[in-house]
């Protein structure tokens, strides 16, 4: 996601009973320079609980605060029955056999994509660059994955600019799913947005630098480029890609690196 400005954000501790949980909050607001102390012309606050980080959306109070479950949602259920045959993402990334690429998502978003890699045996480095978003994936990665070291082993959480610091050629392939800027996402009228995605939307808004992410992705991956698009969506950068893996509500465009080199129009 784009490091779209949101106000003042608030790590707000709604157990002040807990010593560790206040620890935790001060050091999560030091790390993101968010502040502790709740703001009242705030749109978004971060809460922190036993049961782990959530967004609060308070011009919306009756909506559910937004949290990242790796292990009991229906996107971890979903990423427990993955398989490579019902997952266009893993066909797209080039998972096949013994085959296990390495990953940067580097528009890792909830990590929901980066959670269905890894529960098909990939080991992945997440990028977001948002960092409300960040933070809310980090926290989530060290506290499920306290409890089960496999979420560890292949679910790194990297940084919000991975990918631009990065040596050449560090993951065999950089996953791309940026959100579209407006005019571009038609959505069939009769659908709704989940309240999630609602709340996740405001937060972040549109990725209008999209295009520059296709070029640094290119240097940073050794085999190939996955970029997310929906079916009616130009290319990235306005770059063909050299195949296609297309599932009946998105497609998967892919630029490999050992190809000619796609052209990255700036």
């Amino acid at each position: 996601m784009s490091e779209t400005g949101v106000g003042v954000i608030a790590v707000v501790n709604t157990q002040t009973d807990d010593p560790e949980l206040q620890q935790q909050a001060a050091a999560i607001a030091e790390q993101f320079q968010f502040t502790t102390q709740p703001h009242p012309n705030a749109e978004f606050q971060l809460e922190l609980s036993r049961l782990g980080l959530s967004l609060r959306w308070l011009a919306n109070a009756d909506m559910t605060p937004l949290r990242i479950d790796f292990l009991h949602s229906k996107h971890a259920a979903r990423a427990a029955r993955a398989t490579i045959k019902n997952e266009a993402i893993a066909r797209a990334i080039g998972v096949s056999g013994n085959k296990r690429p390495s990953v940067l998502d580097a528009t890792a978003g909830l990590g929901r994509d980066a959670l269905v890699l890894a529960a098909l045996g990939c080991e992945v480095t997440l990028q977001e660059r948002h960092p409300v978003v960040a933070a809310l994936l980090q926290y989530a990665l060290q506290h499920d994955g306290a409890s089960h070291p496999w979420l560890q082993q292949r679910l790194q959480f990297g940084g919000q600019h991975v990918l631009q610091t990065t040596p050449a050629a560090s993951f065999d392939v950089v996953y791309l799913d940026p959100m579209y800027p407006k005019g571009q996402h038609k959505r069939d009228r009769k659908s709704a947005v989940k309240k999630d995605m609602q709340m996740f939307h405001a937060l972040v808004g549109n990725d209008e630098d999209a295009d520059a992410l296709l070029a640094p992705a290119l240097q940073a991956a050794r085999k190939r480029v996955v970029v997310k698009r929906p079916q009616h969506a130009d290319f990235l950068a306005g770059s063909k890609p050299n195949q296609q893996v297309i599932s009946n509500k998105q497609r998967f465009d892919i630029y490999l690196i050992d190809a000619a080199a796609p052209s990255v129009n700036s």
